[in-house]
């Protein structure tokens, strides 16, 4: 099943494992464990397995010559671009807010604006970085997008429990204090970003604040069905949404990349527990490991581990599709005998027509054994010719 790849929310792929993530394209697969149950996957990534890559990144510059190959290879993808431009105590590894624009620029040349979201997000509200930093900071980064990026995305900062964990230890450690602002403080300075945004040809959509909707500021879908339609499949294709958190609008996606490896050092983070283990583990990370963070010996066994594991759930499916045919094939009988129709049980397939006839049209009637049917649609079907079946093939 084609399916939509986010590269990725819980780590930087682009900045960090770009060649890991080619390496992935190569093998035609990656892998990824669920942070939530433990429980691994395996994800093709064949062209003709994915409808379009999501990439999510603070700094793309290391990633745009490999998006030629990437493209040359046949797979369709957009960008979600992170720029804040808060201060560097805030993102302690990143790249310079002039280079990051540098990138988008070019990013939005080669391909157009229509291919990326900026991210002015998460909104920090802090001693620091208070309102009319962030008007003033906004209009900085919009003056210098327009004409190269067409929506902006935002939010203000989740305090999840790690998050209010680092929060507090940020606090400590650099005297800042972080405030979570109140509702009438959001919306106010959300419709003034708004304006500025509307200012330079920007839309601006908000991520899990549908308190904030406004006439000029839309909800936001990270992973966008609707964008990807628009950009590559103009006939449309089926999708649906499936949120990741309470009034996310993404399209169902698969995410394959793995907490605890960004080494960007964000505070606000909610992927990281951790800035020296995510530190350590890119450090270490083995880019010919199908599984990101993890060591290619535990990658293999993780890749027979699945492959097993799916081997016999399709003998479990086979073996209780098995079962229900044995039971539909006891009703069949049951019927066939009450009508007095003569019947033989024979491997004729025809998926197309359950109920093609066989020599004579009027006089017999056969059923496929791969398509096997509603046992009260295959009853109706020979009440309707009570008096001319004769003989049935199974």
């Amino acid at each position: 099943m084609k399916r939509i790849i986010s590269v990725s929310r819980r780590t930087d792929i682009p900045a960090f494992y770009g060649d890991w993530f080619m390496n992935r394209l190569k093998g035609g697969f990656a892998g990824y464990v669920n942070p939530f149950g433990g429980q691994k996957y395996i994800v093709p990534l064949k062209p003709e397995d994915v409808i379009c890559f999501v990439f999510w990144s603070k700094n793309y510059k290391p990633f745009i010559e490999k998006l030629k190959t990437i493209e040359n290879m046949g797979y369709k993808f957009y960008f979600n671009y992170t720029i804040t431009g808060l201060p560097n105590i805030f993102e302690c590894n990143l790249v310079k807010k002039e280079v990051a624009i540098e990138a988008l620029k070019d990013l939005s040349t080669f391909y157009s604006p229509k291919h990326i979201n900026w991210r002015y997000d998460p909104i920090i509200i802090s001693d620091t970085t208070g309102y009319d930093y962030h008007i003033k900071n906004f209009e900085n980064i919009a003056s210098e997008l327009e004409g190269y990026v067409e929506r902006c995305y935002f939010s203000y900062a989740v305090q999840y429990g790690k998050v209010e964990r680092n929060f507090d230890k940020f606090q400590n450690e650099n005297g800042v204090k972080i405030t979570n602002p109140d509702t009438n403080f959001r919306i106010k300075l959300a419709n003034e970003l708004a304006e500025i945004a509307d200012e330079h040809g920007i839309r601006m959509l908000t991520c899990c604040g549908d308190n904030l909707l406004s006439q000029k500021i839309g909800k936001a879908h990270c992973v966008d069905g609707k964008i990807i339609e628009d950009l590559f499949y103009k006939n449309g294709f089926k999708h649906g949404e499936k949120p990741t958190r309470k009034e996310c609008g993404c399209t169902d996606s698969v995410d394959i990349g793995t907490y605890d490896t960004c080494p960007h050092g964000c505070i606000y983070c909610y992927a990281n527990m951790n800035k020296k283990i995510a530190e350590t583990r890119f450090q270490n990370h083995d880019k010919n490991a199908a599984f990101l963070g993890y060591t290619k010996m535990e990658s293999d066994n993780w890749i027979e581990d699945v492959k097993r594991a799916e081997s016999e759930k399709k003998m479990e499916d086979i073996k209780n599709k098995e079962k229900i045919k044995k039971v539909v094939l006891t009703q069949l009988c049951s019927t066939i005998h009450s009508k007095n129709i003569l019947w033989s049980y024979s491997y004729i397939r025809n998926p197309d027509n359950p109920f093609s006839s066989a020599n004579n049209p009027e006089t017999a009637c056969t059923i496929a054994d791969d398509a096997f049917p509603d046992f009260n649609e295959f009853k109706t079907h020979i009440d309707n010719l009570d008096g001319k079946l004769k003989y049935i093939v199974i």
